[in-house]
């Protein structure tokens, strides 16, 4: 197999609540002069994650093609030459979404909309809509998903069968063993996933959540590759080795995907 290499990381950080430029203030200054070819933000990385309703997410929530924030992160792609994937509270028409976008010098590349919401989300978030796929960055294939896909073995699977090398993950985890599962799906699935946690804590008039770090970059065979710490603030970027990716074998005789028997997998289809 050739040798296909790809520069790719993680920057963990703790967002202010509602902060929008603030936030983006901070993602534009630790970033400028990264040498990598993408680089994942967490989930909702500008406006903070625990709101009170719907009426308060509107107001910090953007059309993406209209946001001051997208095109200062196009900006910044294109100052560094790489692309980044992050958490953004997206508006389309009458409906709000957390998505992930994946973004580089020319612009928004691809859109994933959260797929499973966690606990309140579901009170302000719409669910996604948009179908699973994979995006081809110079040559490496990026798949999208959101924090709580984690708990949806499908998401990455549905990915891997589309040829993804690299699944793109923006959380804000508050649960002990989310990053412990991202190892798991890399070992199903023969893959590389960047899960990049947030740091802190949003305290809100409804309560507290507090976020877990130990953003990760983990690969085939379920290897962590890197893990950040709970607290601190972090920028990691590794080289990884696609080849790895593409390699299904767990042994000369046994093939991750090659191996399975769909036909007997029927019953996914029904509660």
């Amino acid at each position: 197999m050739p040798n296909l290499t790809a520069r790719v990381g993680f920057y963990q950080f703790a967002p202010e609540f509602g902060a929008v430029s603030a936030n983006l203030s901070k993602v534009v200054t630790a970033l400028s002069g990264v040498d990598a070819d993408i680089i994942v933000l967490p989930e909702l990385a500008f406006t903070g994650y625990y709101f009170q309703n719907r009426e308060e997410l509107a107001t910090l929530a953007e059309t993406p093609e209209a946001s001051a924030t997208i095109a200062a992160l196009i900006q910044l792609c294109r100052d560094n030459n790489f692309h980044l994937v992050t958490g953004f509270a997206e508006k389309a028409e009458d409906k709000i979404f957390n998505s992930a976008l994946l973004i580089n010098s020319e612009g928004i590349i691809q859109t994933y909309r959260k797929l499973h919401l966690f606990n309140t989300e579901s009170e302000y978030f719409d669910p996604g809509d948009k179908p699973l796929q994979i995006c081809n960055i110079n040559g490496m294939k990026v798949g999208l998903m959101v924090c709580y896909d984690w708990a949806f073995p499908e998401v990455a699977r549905t990915l891997a069968l589309q040829g993804a090398d690299l699944i793109c993950h923006p959380s804000n985890l508050v649960l002990p063993w989310c990053q412990q599962a991202m190892l798991t799906r890399c070992m199903e699935n023969g893959i590389f996933a960047i899960t990049t946690n947030r740091t802190g804590s949003d305290i809100r008039l409804r309560g507290t959540l507090n976020f877990t770090g130990q953003s990760q970059i983990a690969g085939p065979k379920g290897v962590l590759v890197h893990q950040s710490s709970t607290e601190e603030e972090a920028l990691y970027i590794a080289n990884i080795d696609l080849a790895q990716a593409r390699d299904k074998n767990v042994t000369p005789l046994s093939d991750l995907f090659s191996d399975r028997r769909p036909a007997f997998y029927s019953r996914l289809k029904y509660k």
